[in-house]
């Protein structure tokens, strides 16, 4: 397994990214679509989740494929970014077809950044739009840290970000993840410098400094943001993809394993007051050759994620009003 040449989601071809963000507001959008409609699950372990159209994502629905995804900052008022990307797609032409109508299916998840320190006091919901910015935005790249839907984002001790990651499999299948990192818990260990996702970094990615040596790790849960905030201001929401071809029960499967990514990068994970969520997603381009491949890429995709959740928070940059500093402000450039 290796990284893909972006090291990123956009390695699996025909899938895109876009981001909208509002600097003064410290929240934004990240949007997933694709070339034409996927595959796609969900699975949902955190205890505060706020979703839309998850639903349909459950392997006994009789839809399909979805058009997008989208990751939202802005707890319940995020959610209707989906709408702006909805819009998007409509005046594209895409959707499901009944009869003359077109419906575009954009399932979405969202984070807490409310009390991120951004002007939050709006006549109207600005999520709608920054929504239909980032769907316009939409690019076969994708930058990191604090853009889009992580902008706002925090971890316990540091600010959050966006990240992604990919590995390609030896079959030539590959797998990756885009994620919002925004955890109740810590994404470093005590001294806020070794990533708890050290033992999976591939070349220097978020640092290179290596796993944490002490002993006794994980029974400090000592939190700025806690102190900060809210227990409930958190959620660690992500999507993970892959080109092989899978069914949504077994997009189900992946989203269920990719989990463990998020448990081996914050510590806690999937705690009461996080909503934590992976969506999974299959282009079909590539035939499973085996019956093992489904388990190795559900492996592959936890390690893409725990690499995505530091790297978007080794890449996270700072800017006013912040309430937390950067993993930067406390480690210098390494």
């Amino acid at each position: 397994m290796i990284p893909g040449p972006q090291n990123a989601i956009t390695d699996i071809a025909g899938l895109k990214v876009g981001h909208a963000q509002d600097d003064v507001l410290k929240s934004g959008v990240s949007v997933l679509v694709a070339d034409h409609p996927f595959t796609a699950s969900v699975a949902v372990q955190g205890g505060a989740p706020g979703t839309r159209e998850t639903d349909l994502l459950a392997p006994d629905k009789s839809v399909a494929q979805v058009d997008a995804l989208v990751l939202s900052g802005g707890s319940a008022y995020g959610l209707d970014a989906c709408s702006g990307v909805v819009a998007g797609l409509r005046a594209d032409g895409r959707g499901y077809r009944v009869g003359r109508a077109i419906i575009p299916l954009v399932p979405g998840a969202i984070l807490f950044d409310l009390l991120s320190g951004g002007d939050k006091d709006w006549a109207e919901n600005p999520y709608p739009a920054l929504g239909r910015t980032a769907y316009d935005a939409a690019t076969g790249t994708t930058s990191i840290g604090t853009i889009g839907a992580g902008t706002g984002a925090m971890t316990a001790m540091m600010k959050g970000g966006l990240g992604t990651a990919s590995l390609v499999l030896d079959s030539g299948i590959t797998v990756a993840a885009l994620v919002a990192a925004n955890p109740m818990g810590s994404v470093t260990t005590p001294g806020e410098r070794h990533f708890w996702a050290a033992p999976f970094e591939i070349d220097g990615e978020f640092g290179g400094l290596g796993p944490d040596t002490t002993m006794g790790l994980g029974r400090n849960l000592e939190s700025r943001k806690l102190s900060a905030m809210q227990e409930r201001a958190n959620t660690t929401i992500a999507i993970v993809a892959t080109d092989a071809a899978l069914d949504k029960a077994q997009c189900q499967r992946v989203a269920i394993a990719t989990h463990d990514g998020i448990a081996r990068a914050c510590v806690p994970a999937h705690s009461p007051g996080d909503g934590d969520l992976v969506f999974s997603v299959s282009t079909g381009s590539i035939p499973l050759a085996a019956p093992s491949d489904l388990g190795v890429i559900g492996h592959a995709a936890a390690l893409c994620l725990s690499r995505a959740i530091a790297r978007g928070v080794y890449a996270a940059t700072a800017a006013p009003n912040d309430l937390l500093p950067t993993w930067r402000d406390l480690n210098g450039d390494v």
